[in-house]
């Protein structure tokens, strides 16, 4: 049998708050490790029938990257769920919330600019 390992490095301040994220993967063409200023990761519990997820972002990570790795987040996950339940017509619905959501971030932030 076949096995990958991913090997994710969390470098954390005095407050143990993230200020580096590095990861690597077995599988990947790359052989050193890649800096991330954020990372999702999640596993499915199937005794208990919950998410456990590690949600992780640096404090380099700006309000504007955090909204599009949001987005890119939902849009992967719509196409994931899609692919997976065959349930193409709610991977659409999740795709029209993930482009609302978006378009209501910018609203915000050009608001906030205007009061700026």
């Amino acid at each position: 049998m076949q096995q990958s390992k991913i090997f994710i490095d969390v470098h954390l301040d005095a407050d143990k708050v993230p200020n580096k994220i590095n990861w690597s993967a077995t599988d990947s063409t790359i052989e050193e490790m890649q800096a991330a200023k954020a990372m999702m990761l999640s596993f499915w519990d199937g005794a208990d029938k919950s998410a456990l997820r590690i949600d992780l972002w640096t404090k380099e990570m700006m309000v504007d990257e955090m909204a599009d790795f949001y987005y890119q987040h939902l849009i992967s996950l719509a196409d994931t769920f899609k692919r997976a339940t065959g349930q193409a017509e709610l991977g659409e619905s999740l795709k029209t919330f993930a482009a609302d959501f978006y378009k209501k971030f910018r609203e915000s932030q050009e608001q906030e600019n205007k009061l700026s």
